[in-house]
């Protein structure tokens, strides 16, 4: 007897199709499964055996090959369980089961419940794209799943459940999804920053032209304060972003409330992260820091206590956008599309220069310390900035800053300027014009021409420097509603560059 039923496994954020023959045959009873499982899927055959017999109905007992096809395509992921349940019982003719239409994705009990599973809403739009349209997931997982509107998604709880809905003796509505977008909400706000009026000024300009930033400053200074309330200044997702962001945390698990992701990421690894939870990785390579913090923020603190070696992996996929990772059984591609913030103390005790504490830190522990961080990895930071420490009055003021709501609605502006800008082109923000465009879009005066040419000779700039410079200049020229970039705006971005000098003798 044979019967075949449809799931799905994932290679990074592409699901792909996956046959589940059974074949019972008289002869010693035995299961046999073959194609490519992994040891999550291998261990299935046991889960469902326990949760058919949980749910009254009778295990064959005969010979069993479960075929996975493709037979070329590695199989993981716990969700091909109640494929491989619903394929077996099938095999009874009494059930009469209407089984053929459906995607099944779900990761059975040994009481024969249907759990929460990894990745169904990659799968789901994968599937999708395929020509597939029925869905029967986990029950836990429909709120991820309905954010594809044309699909069929029908949630089940329990194996019981699915078949006597195949039988035709229950109905399952189709779970729909709705998608009001709530006001954009958070627990902390730009105007908890006391004073540091330069801080938020360079913030403000990191978020408009999404650039990445470095902050430097004594311990108490606000430098992680301020980063923890940079995403609340960041214009929410649109549809687009939230459902690529949605997929990656989909397929790592965390999904809190399963449903669309609107906020920007936000991630803050220990210094102590390797370099494998920072890129990703693993037998079945899955999202590091790097892409969880995809459309989002990636915060850093306390710089020069991670790893060399582990910031040195973050030089390409800040170029490029996205990150490979290969290995012996995959290689797959994550999305890297992160702003970069960063925070770091002048020295190990942390008081260098400071106006109210004693630095005891030798000119050679200084340098060692900072030495930690290359500068080809300071050089794709665009820009830099010291705080002072804050005093007394600003901190024992009544007086509050601007909201993030008031910063944010600038921002959204400033975005809709380039946006427009570049709407010819494959880019769309300051941060990402490319060299052969920038005479174009960063054009700079005669006057400005010898600013930047003197800043050049005394800050012995690199190549990449000057051009981030442009791109910060062209960005504070937006958010002045100027269309030519100004002297001012030129000055304003070079003292972003000037600490390449004074801390690492750039």
């Amino acid at each position: 007897m044979y019967s075949c039923t449809k799931t799905c496994t994932l290679t990074g954020l592409n699901g792909y199709p996956v046959d589940v023959e059974v074949d019972l045959s008289n002869g010693m009873p035995k299961i046999i499964l073959v194609g490519l499982a992994e040891t999550a899927v291998k261990e299935s055959t046991e889960r469902v055996k326990s949760a058919i017999k949980n749910s009254g109905y009778d295990f064959p007992k005969k010979r069993i090959t479960i075929n996975l096809a493709p037979a070329n395509l590695r199989k993981d992921g716990t969700q091909l369980d109640l494929a491989i349940a619903v394929s077996l019982l099938s095999c009874d003719e009494s059930l009469e089961l209407d089984y053929s239409p459906y995607i099944y994705m779900g990761e059975l009990a040994l009481d024969g419940k249907v759990n929460k599973i990894q990745g169904a809403l990659p799968m789901v739009i994968s599937m999708r794209e395929k020509g597939y349209r029925k869905f029967i997931v986990p029950y836990e997982n429909r709120k991820e799943c309905v954010i594809v509107s044309d699909v069929e998604i029908y949630p089940v709880k329990t194996l019981e459940e699915v078949i006597s809905f195949l039988r035709g003796e229950i109905k399952i509505e189709r779970c729909v999804g709705n998608f009001t977008r709530e006001k954009v909400s958070y627990t902390v706000d730009f105007s908890d920053i006391k004073g540091q009026e330069s801080l938020k000024r360079a913030l403000e300009i990191s978020a408009c032209a999404k650039s990445n930033i470095l902050i430097l400053g004594s311990p108490g200074s606000g430098k992680t304060m301020a980063a923890k309330r940079f995403p609340t200044i960041l214009p929410e997702l649109d549809f687009e972003e939230a459902i690529e962001v949605t997929k990656i945390y989909s397929i790592s698990g965390l999904l809190d409330d399963n449903a669309l992701i609107t906020k920007p990421p936000f991630r803050a690894p220990h210094h102590t992260a390797s370099a494998v939870s920072l890129i990703g990785g693993g037998k079945i390579p899955k999202p590091g820091e790097i892409s969880l913090a995809n459309k989002g923020v990636l915060f850093l603190d306390e710089l020069p206590e991670f790893s060399k070696s582990v910031l040195e992996v973050l030089r390409q996929p800040m170029e490029s956008k996205d990150i490979i990772i290969s290995r012996a059984n995959a290689s797959v591609r994550y999305p890297a599309d992160f702003q970069l913030v960063v925070a770091l103390n002048p020295c190990p005790c942390g008081y260098h220069n400071s106006k109210t504490h004693e630095c005891n830190c030798s000119p050679y522990e200084i340098q060692r310390y900072l030495s930690k961080i290359s500068h080809p990895l300071l050089d794709r930071i665009d820009i830099h900035l010291e705080v002072p420490e804050v005093e007394y009055k600003e901190i024992s003021s009544e007086r509050s800053g601007e909201s993030s709501e008031v910063v944010r609605e600038r921002v959204k502006h400033v975005r809709e300027i380039q946006k427009d800008r570049f709407r010819e082109e494959s880019f769309k923000y300051n941060s990402e014009i490319p060299e052969d465009k920038l005479k174009k879009y960063c054009a700079l005066d005669s006057t400005s021409e010898k600013i930047m040419e003197l800043a050049f000779k005394k800050y012995g700039m690199s190549a990449r420097t000057y051009n981030k410079i442009l791109k910060i200049s062209r960005t504070i020229s937006d958010m002045d509603g100027c269309e030519n970039i100004k002297e001012d705006h030129v000055l304003e971005s070079i003292q972003y560059r000037t600490m390449d000098k004074k801390f690492w003798g750039n």
